[in-house]
């Protein structure tokens, strides 16, 4: 059960559209630094600054529910473990899709399709959102690296693609510690990711046909007249 003041649902329900445009700006701001060779040092600081302020908007926004919620700085991390991600990484963001996809599963009285394709596309946007951040990544550390494989960013987007459906051939891999340490968390994110997807539309259909079961009447079958 929810117990969340009603403070705490107000200040969800009003930030929701601001940390989704910080979300925005922080991605476009940290794709241009990293991106943008040649770009005046004026309009990389312009980017920087966009980056930094976005990611202000996130620790206020966390601070602020930590209040309210009432908790204890080790209780509220615990108890709200998404957020706290989201808050070192807010291009992470769309990750919290899996509480969604927790309270889709408790709902066992009639499949919703309308709610699980919400999920379903979801994930998929947290699958092409996490792919593109973490292509970014470790472009801007492989890059210069000795002796490495991902040189231009067409080969960090074929790594992230391969690394998020645990593919992996292996002829672009990371050399440097902090690229095989989001490689880690990519694999890590990808298969929960990809299985909510999965899950939901396999759930979608049992609970579909025990429906048609339920209907159908004592001792009939398909096709019988």
């Amino acid at each position: 059960m929810d117990v969340r003041p009603e403070e705490q649902e107000r200040w969800d329900r009003r930030m929701e559209v601001p940390l989704a445009v910080a979300s925005l700006l922080f991605l476009v701001g940290y794709t241009v630094r990293v991106l943008a060779n040649g770009m005046d040092q004026v309009w990389l600081d312009l980017c920087l600054a966009v980056t930094l302020g976005s990611w202000g908007v996130f620790v206020v926004d966390y601070v602020v529910r930590l209040r309210l919620s009432g908790l204890g700085p080790l209780r509220f991390v615990r108890a709200h473990l998404l957020g706290t991600i989201v808050l070192l990484l807010p291009l992470l963001r769309p990750l919290q899709m899996v509480t969604i996809y927790e309270r889709i599963q408790r709902r066992r009285d009639k499949p919703r399709l309308t709610l699980y394709a919400r999920v379903m596309a979801y994930s998929s946007l947290t699958v092409a959102l996490l792919g593109f951040a973490g292509a970014l990544a470790v472009y801007q550390h492989e890059r210069g690296a000795s002796g490495a494989t991902i040189r231009t960013f067409g080969d960090a987007l074929w790594w992230a693609a391969e690394t998020l459906t645990t593919v992996g051939y292996g002829d672009v891999t990371p050399v440097t510690p902090i690229g095989r340490f989001i490689a880690v968390g990519m694999m890590a994110c990808g298969v929960a990711l990809i299985g909510a997807v999965t899950g939901s539309f396999s759930s979608w259909l049992i609970q579909t046909f025990r429906r048609e079961d339920e209907k159908r009447p004592p001792g009939g079958t398909p096709g019988a007249s």
